[in-house]
């Protein structure tokens, strides 16, 4: 959909009521730090036009996003929460809760998880398998009985003796990271999966399977790093025996300074996270609240901006980023519910 039928779309678009600020003439955005580089050139792309404010972007993670965003609506809060995951049911029902009623869920491409180290030493080649019995908090006893123990290594090579001899050391994304919360899911608990009696608790007893799976340790091992993707680089450059995890885009921001490990036999690229052979992909997404539209200026000029062909498009400057895009059919179908402001529904 072009700009100009979406601002038509737009004008033809009246929201919920919401009282205007004084003063508040520009869009405010929190969220993801995997989603912030993007939306980031988005907005300075549309600050540019010299007709709106650019928006005031702030990453603090999927999480502390949700819990901003939900808390109500009004100008007070912010207009645009950016997510490394969908939205949980229990972040829609709070915002339900809290009046931000018509809620519109923008997809907007894909990202792989990478597990870097510096370029200065050994890329490693790692399964699912591999980094759920160095990084889960508790893990099928090495006896072989069915029960958990608190993991007990301290070395790659303990885990698996092909790897080296060095100390488990990851630095990584907080509980309110959207990244954090994909790393359990697509990595916890894909290798958690390999074990036969720890998959078949997913059917019998789905709160221990979840507890179990996806619950990281805590005993220094991994490193929570905070919300700054960027840190977390500039660490694994001042120490080769660590590994971090970030989203793709900043693997290739930087590979001059970190390398992506192989994770079961694939190597994280453009081409593996677009095809869905490296394992661990998510997709990105923003919410927008529908009742901010019409009252704070450029908001849907913005999201005209960001569903632009040349913009999340396959030739789209967001692909230069490292934003792996949507099908040319996904991108129309979101493109409409957008223009339309259709708000979501769980299901």
């Amino acid at each position: 959909m072009s700009k100009s039928a979406f601002a038509i779309a737009a004008a033809l678009f009246v929201g919920t009521t919401v009282t205007h600020a004084a003063g508040r003439n520009h869009i405010e955005i929190v969220g993801s730090s995997t989603v912030y580089p993007f939306a980031t050139v988005v907005a300075e792309r549309f600050g540019q036009s010299g007709e709106f404010k650019t928006p005031k972007i702030e990453a603090t993670g999927s999480g502390g996003g949700m819990k901003l965003f939900c808390s109500g609506a009004g100008v007070n809060t912010p207009d645009i929460t950016n997510s490394s995951r969908r939205i949980k049911e229990s972040e829609f029902d709070k915002c339900q809760a809290n009046g931000v009623v018509d809620i519109v869920e923008v997809l907007i491409g894909f990202d792989g998880i990478a597990i870097a180290n510096s370029v200065e030493a050994d890329q490693l080649t790692l399964s699912l398998s591999d980094l759920y019995l160095a990084l889960a908090k508790d893990i099928p006893n090495p006896d072989g009985s069915e029960t958990f123990v608190p993991n007990p290594y301290t070395l790659w090579s303990e885990v698996n003796n092909t790897l080296p001899a060095s100390k488990i050391e990851v630095l990584g994304p907080p509980p309110t990271s959207g990244t954090r919360d994909a790393f359990a899911e697509l990595v916890l608990e894909g290798g958690c999966k390999q074990v036969d009696w720890v998959k078949d608790l997913k059917a019998s007893d789905k709160s221990t399977f979840k507890a179990r799976c996806h619950s990281v340790r805590e005993d220094g091992h991994y490193v929570e790093a905070g919300e700054n993707d960027n840190l977390i680089v500039q660490k694994l450059s001042a120490n080769s025996n660590a590994l971090g995890i970030f989203g793709y885009s900043f693997l290739e921001e930087n590979e001059d300074l970190v390398q992506g490990s192989i994770i079961d036999g694939q190597e994280p690229t453009f081409e593996t996270i677009a095809d869905g052979s490296y394992p661990v992909s998510r997709p990105l997404y923003f919410y927008v609240k529908k009742a901010h539209m019409g009252q704070i200026p450029g908001l849907e000029q913005y999201l005209a901006e960001f569903t632009h062909e040349d913009t999340w498009g396959e030739e789209g400057y967001l692909t230069d980023k490292g934003m792996i895009p949507l099908s040319d059919e996904k991108r129309s179908e979101i493109g409409t519910a957008v223009a339309n402001a259709t708000p979501m529904t769980m299901d």
